[in-house]
């Protein structure tokens, strides 16, 4: 019986094997720093990705051009947008969306516009453009992603955009050679703390040909490390020392505006 048993699993894989397919191109890729640090006065600044398709022998002969996809996605965390209007003379907020775990961070980029790399299928199913990539909703008691012309997935997309959080563009990638690329990640002051994942998808006619994933990593450095570190570890000593500082300040703006 457990002679059987092993000779099965061994035909299970061994026709798991034969039933892939064999992969033609692979990618080499790498970023310029996988470590970037924050200080105080950070105002920004950009990484730079590049790789190279490695063919082999399998590799059709009859291969189009390549086109080259680049996502790069930041921390995830759950956001709210909130609707605003004027009652009374006054703005307050008259509904609200939230959004699961969506990045806090969000660019792709490609060597030429989406539309001539895939089919509107592909790109829906791959992701490609800030309109096919999921934002997951709380949509009442459901969790969903709407249409991509829904006016709160709009305004969410555009004040992130504004920031330079989210963006586009369908012409930073750069082919060097047919086989070598590189393409600039900008990094805006506001840029998030936590780890980046970087996947590179590889088209030809139209086609997913392979993809591939690296990542980075942007940690504060000083004076705000310590503090967050500090809140993060030692709640209680950070909450005790935060009281004893406001009472001082307090104290001191007392004696210097004190009338006589």
């Amino acid at each position: 019986m457990r002679l059987r048993a092993v000779l099965a699993i061994i035909g299970l894989v061994a026709a798991s094997l034969m039933a892939a397919p064999a992969r033609a191109e692979r990618l080499i890729v790498s970023v310029s720093n996988h470590r970037v640090t924050v200080t105080p006065n950070y105002s920004g600044g950009e990484l730079v990705l590049f790789g190279s398709v490695e063919k082999d022998d399998k590799t059709p002969s009859n291969r189009g051009n390549y086109d080259l996809v680049v996502t790069v996605a930041g921390p995830r965390a759950d956001m709210v947008t909130r609707r605003k209007e004027r009652k009374f003379g006054i703005w307050i907020n008259t509904d609200s969306r939230q959004f699961l775990q969506v990045p806090g961070y969000l660019a792709l980029f490609s060597n030429r516009p989406f539309d001539q790399i895939a089919s509107p299928e592909v790109q829906r199913r791959q992701q490609l453009g800030l309109n096919n990539v999921l934002l997951m909703q709380r949509v009442g008691p459901d969790f969903a992603d709407v249409v991509p012309n829904d006016p709160f997935r709009s305004a969410f997309v555009r004040l992130r955009s504004e920031h330079g959080l989210y963006r586009e563009a369908t012409s930073a990638v750069t082919f060097l050679t047919p086989t070598l690329f590189r393409t600039g990640i900008p990094l805006p002051a506001e840029v998030p703390i936590g780890t980046y994942n970087v996947e590179i998808k590889l088209f030809s006619d139209g086609a997913l040909v392979t993809k591939t994933e690296t990542a980075f990593e942007i940690v504060k450095v000083g004076f705000e490390q310590f503090v967050a570190t500090t809140a993060r570890q030692n709640g209680l000593v950070y909450g005790l020392v935060t009281a004893f500082m406001a009472l001082m300040t307090g104290w001191m703006a007392s004696i210097v505006f004190r009338k006589d």
